[in-house]
């Protein structure tokens, strides 16, 4: 196998701002595994929270290549990297050059019926409560439209100026961590009030506890306190669907069995993404095939897109075999 790292800087359409952070790139890792005259392609936007950079994650896969250039399996990739952002591209590499060897697409490889298009949620960043409504009214194509909040007290009339905007949407809120339990709990009569189906992460990683005591009238999920399958079993009976990522448990391989074990556990799931572009939601399109729920519209926030790359029309996500995964053997160039 000859494999390829390198970072990839790619610019936002307009800048993104969710509680604490404000985004005006995205910072990518593309991955590039040739084995026998096949090209697998695998792209990592790492978990910036956790300092997992497109930097440190080519640093990882570079440091590796040597050892994997004898060849390796995606079994063994789990037992030699830890998840995170190196873990996810080289998954989805290896999917890629699995799928041109056996001729058959990806979602094929994975024992699914199909890869139908995909209702998915369309995010809208933190702004005035107008910015947010004119957003919101601008965006015909969304049924389902998530709205990231900051905690900061207009949270209330961000959420009543967008349901006025659109009274035909399911609208879900997404706190990024930035809330406490009084926060959150002066906010719960305006969700309610607009009717919002989804409360996501509103508190800070390790203080999941104070779930326990939230009416859960309106269901939680969450999604920085969980990584990966690991991390289950702390949140049982405090949120009601997982968020899975692959750049957060490392990749397709292991985002598949974390769903089973999600669903085990009595947990309803999510699939998300860290931006990115076609090519990091097509794999997350395969699990979205699986979830109740999917949020995979990090290409609308880029100035730019690869090309093919995924459609979204009617509230959904169309991602044809031909953009990742398709079992199509590629000349190496």
């Amino acid at each position: 196998m000859k494999i390829e790292a390198r970072t990839e800087q790619w610019e936002m359409a307009e800048p993104f701002r969710i509680s604490g952070e404000t985004f005006t790139h995205a910072e990518i890792a593309l991955v590039t595994i040739e084995d026998r005259g096949v090209i697998g392609r695998g792209e990592a936007c790492g978990v910036y929270y956790r300092g997992d950079t497109s930097a440190r994650i080519v640093e990882q896969v570079t440091r590796l290549a040597p050892i994997l250039a004898d060849g390796i399996d995606r079994a063994e990739l789990q037992r030699l990297l830890p998840a995170g952002g190196a873990r996810n591209a080289l998954d989805a590499a290896l999917w890629e050059v699995e799928a041109g060897h056996a001729g058959k697409p990806v979602w094929q490889l994975a024992g699914l019926p199909g890869a139908r298009p995909l209702p998915t949620v369309f995010t809208i960043g933190i702004a005035s409560p107008g910015e947010m409504a004119r957003k919101a009214a601008g965006m015909a194509h969304a049924r389902q439209i998530k709205l990231k909040l900051e905690g900061d007290g207009e949270d209330g009339e961000r959420v009543r100026a967008v349901r006025a905007a659109r009274p035909d949407v399911a609208i879900a809120v997404d706190g990024n961590r930035g809330f406490d339990p009084d926060a959150l709990g002066a906010l719960m009569p305006a969700l309610r009030s607009a009717g919002v189906t989804l409360i996501e992460q509103p508190f800070a990683i390790g203080r999941d506890a104070d779930l326990r005591h939230i009416d859960r009238a309106i269901p939680i999920a969450a999604d920085e306190s969980v990584q990966d399958s690991d991390d289950l079993e702390g949140l049982i009976g405090l949120v009601d669907l997982v968020n899975i990522k692959l750049d957060k448990c490392g990749g397709l391989t292991h985002a598949l069995a974390m769903e089973q074990a999600a669903r085990r556990m009595g947990f309803g799931v999510m699939v998300g993404n860290m931006t990115g572009t076609s090519w990091s939601q097509a794999p997350a399109f395969i699990l979205g095939q699986r979830c109740d729920l999917c949020d995979l519209d990090g290409p609308t926030f880029l100035a730019r897109d690869r090309a093919p790359g995924v459609r979204y029309a009617d509230g959904l996500i169309h991602c044809p075999d031909d953009i990742w995964g398709g079992g199509r053997a590629r000349a190496p160039r």
